[in-house]
């Protein structure tokens, strides 16, 4: 496949980089919606949580699969066809007379239509461009708007839920959704897809499952500690029956979900780690600190969005120059100190924030915060998909989406409640949910100081079957 460039090179990236803008829009838009949806539809802020975050995990515990079906339905179909259940899930939520059907066209529709479409938005410009550094302009242009679409969801959202209603927002979630199908009609697949290829649909179900069981325990934390306990056990349980699984089938010669290779780079493993916590500080902070501006300070749906202004041109100023930092600075260095910023970001939103009701207080925090994370978004992924070679980038690409949208749901729901959880209230909440950010920004930064200072070349997977390691090893 020729590397695009110029004119070829804007049409390639358009769609695939509008895509990754919408669904991460999706998931963060909702959260100054809050209050209208929770009188419109007669709710409270733990049921717009609930929607929120079930659509963040269904889109992580499907991310998986969903690449897998890349290979056998071809990267174009699962894109068009993950678009098209998208749009049908937007409108069906511009229409919900409840909360249930707001659930099945925001959480589940939307949820696993983002799930087929989001892998080969990756797949295809891992692909396309062999280059590093025109790798990591591409890259930065996907993940930008990715960062962009979660920062400037509030601030979109709330213009229109002021300005029209809460409603028409999913109507410009559908429309965009049509405008990319459009400028997708001449894409092409650059590898024929094959129908006979195997699907582990039993490793399918017990990640899904495993996934599934840890977040929705995590949700339990403010009513059930014993339920929580309970739940995320289960979970555990089951994610160490899909490791199990996975292996055994790897060595009896089947094909698995996910090859136990992937598992081994060390380099990939603690890319994973930051892409995790990278979404979950975005998602966290912006679930947070849109929930305590509406419900504690009173802010309406436009005024809390435009707050977010400043998280959203922190992440503009930075995302965009991808290129530029990638030839200056090595992955590692940019990734360091995108948590270092990152981290200072939520220091001054615990610290100014208590100290002052002024709500330029918050300013600083959240520029800091989007300067951060668009510093480091686009090379943890640069550094996950260069990490395998070509033949590997469906299995890489779902597992690394699903890690960060894991670490999205994860944001909304650890942070999310602590925030609307009984033992506190108003400022007290608040500064919980932000030291808890804090904490995972920290372990972030910790995994970014052990990766190594240059990416090494794309490695395979030794598929052959091995021997079961010893006790102890």
């Amino acid at each position: 496949m020729q590397e695009p460039t110029g004119a070829a090179r804007v049409k390639f990236l358009l769609p695939l980089a509008l895509a990754q803008f919408i669904c991460s829009f999706a998931g963060s838009n909702m959260n100054v919606m809050i209050n209208d949806i929770s009188e419109d539809l007669d709710t409270n802020v733990q049921g717009v949580q609930l929607a929120i975050t079930l659509f963040l995990l269904i889109m992580a515990i499907l991310m998986i699969p969903g690449s897998k079906l890349t290979d056998r339905w071809g990267r174009k179909r699962c894109f068009i066809g993950g678009l098209t259940l998208y749009g049908i899930g937007a409108l069906l939520s511009a229409l919900s007379p409840g909360l249930g059907v707001l659930i099945l066209g925001n959480s589940v529709l939307e949820g696993v239509g983002t799930a087929l479409l989001i892998p080969p938005v990756y797949i295809l410009t891992t692909m396309a461009f062999s280059n590093l550094t025109s790798r990591a302009r591409a890259f930065g242009v996907i993940s930008g708007l990715g960062g962009i679409g979660a920062a400037a969801g509030p601030l979109i959202g709330g213009l229109i839920t002021t300005g029209i209603s809460w409603r028409a927002a999913f109507l410009f979630q559908a429309a965009v959704v049509a405008t990319i199908i459009l400028l997708s009609r001449r894409m092409v697949d650059p590898v024929a897809p094959d129908p006979t290829r195997p699907f582990d649909v039993v490793g399918a179900i017990l990640s899904a499952v495993g996934m599934f069981f840890v977040v929705v325990g995590i949700l339990q934390a403010d009513s059930n500690i014993a339920l929580m306990a309970v739940l995320v056990a289960i979970g555990a349980a089951f994610l160490l029956g899909f490791f199990l699984f996975i292996r055994a089938r790897e060595r009896a010669g089947k094909e698995p979900l996910l090859s136990t290779g992937l598992f081994r780079n060390r380099v990939s493993n603690l890319g994973l780690v930051t892409q995790n916590i990278q979404w979950l500080l975005l998602m966290g902070v912006s679930f947070v600190v849109a929930v305590f501006l509406q419900t504690v300070r009173g802010y309406n749906a436009i005024e809390t969005g435009v707050i977010f202004t400043a998280a959203t041109l922190g992440v503009l100023l930075t995302s965009f120059g991808a290129e530029r930092f990638a030839r200056r600075r090595t992955q590692k260095t940019l990734i360091v100190a995108g948590f270092l910023i990152t981290v200072a970001g939520l220091g001054l939103l615990l610290g100014l924030v208590r100290a002052s009701d002024n709500v330029l207080a918050f300013v600083p925090g959240l520029f800091l915060v989007g300067s951060g994370l668009g510093i480091m978004l686009t090379p943890s992924v640069n550094i996950v998909q260069s990490s395998f070679s070509e033949d590997l980038q469906g299995e890489i690409s779902g597992l690394s989406r699903s890690v960060s949208n894991l670490g999205s749901s994860f944001g909304t729901a650890i942070a999310g409640t602590i925030l609307v959880s009984s033992l506190a209230t108003g400022n007290r909440s608040y500064a919980l949910a932000m030291v808890a950010l804090m904490v995972a920004g920290l372990i972030g930064l910790a995994a970014a100081m052990f990766l190594p200072g240059k990416v090494e070349r794309p490695l395979g997977v030794d598929r052959s079957p091995r021997p079961a390691p010893e006790l102890g090893s």
